[in-house]
């Protein structure tokens, strides 16, 4: 997990040099450097804050919500693994993630549409994917790259914004950019963010699905919430910034259109149940 980490906070590092290089010379790319080691640092330690305040979400004490804390504390110490704190999402679409550079620092983030829609087993499915997602330590890459993500969309609109007027004026180290660099830049910032966003979070779907299903030794109920948080999220799209989009359980940004489906950051949920239903048929 740390090799990882470093891969990505050092991937990360090269990006945004070199965008800061493109964009302005080698001011830009020294400029550049320092904000990504700011920024490593940020996103390590408080990603998970970053997470938190970016989908607005608030944390919930027992008293509020005493059958999600039972759930999640049964299954944690199942786990072996603290509690996580809980929060929630005051939306009425169905959904739920966890974020968190450890288990000793995790949350877990449901929506008020989720505990609406499930029923106790269908809801012990998700946690049990949400906690094994902090088991298995894979939230802070999540984290870390959902935080990337953000800050190469708002590179990216600065580019565009560039283009739009007019390009940067060469200056003496050659680091001057027309139009058309710029419209590349600002296209092709969000596409590299979205591919490693696909490369990390597809696989982890799938591990975590198979950790509920052991831990929980339901894989239907599980099954059967994921098919619910489908439909419902087809119906009530989440609205949260795409870059978050890979932390949740199911896609929250659900459409018909082909580039969607194409770039999306979860596997199809079809083939996610089908594996769940061999895992049942096994145990």
């Amino acid at each position: 997990m740390a090799i990882r980490t470093t891969m990505l906070m050092v991937l990360l590092t090269v990006i945004l040099v070199a965008i800061g290089g493109l964009l302005a010379g080698l001011g830009g790319a020294l400029f550049a450097f320092v904000l990504a080691l700011i920024f490593n640092f940020l996103t390590y330690w408080f990603s998970d804050r970053i997470v938190l305040a970016a989908t607005r979400a608030k944390e919930i004490n027992e008293n509020e919500f005493p059958e999600l804390h039972r759930v999640v504390r049964s299954l944690s110490t199942q786990a072996r693994i603290p509690m996580p704190r809980s929060y929630l999402i005051n939306s009425e679409s169905a959904n739920a993630f966890a974020t968190g550079r450890n288990p000793q620092n995790a949350a877990l983030v449901v929506t008020k549409g989720l505990i609406n829609l499930l029923n106790e087993e269908e809801l012990e499915g998700v946690i049990g994917h949400e906690l094994s997602h902090i088991r298995n330590r894979d939230i802070l890459i999540a984290s870390i790259a959902a935080t990337f993500a953000g800050a190469v969309t708002i590179i990216a609109t600065w580019a565009r914004w560039g283009a739009i007027f007019g390009g940067l004026s060469d200056d003496e180290h050659g680091g001057g950019l027309g139009i058309l660099p710029l419209l590349i830049i600002g296209i092709l910032a969000p596409l590299g963010a979205t591919i490693i966003q696909l490369a990390i979070s597809r696989a982890r779907e799938y591990g975590a699905d198979e950790g509920s299903a052991n831990s929980t030794r339901k894989p239907l109920s599980l099954a059967n919430a994921l098919k619910k948080l489908e439909m419902q999220a087809k119906k009530r799209p989440l609205l949260v910034n795409p870059s978050y989009s890979h932390l949740f359980i199911v896609n929250p940004l659900r459409g018909k259109d082909f580039i969607i489906t194409l770039f999306s950051t979860h596997p199809p949920i079809e083939d996610r149940i089908r594996r769940l239903e061999k895992i049942a048929r096994k145990l």
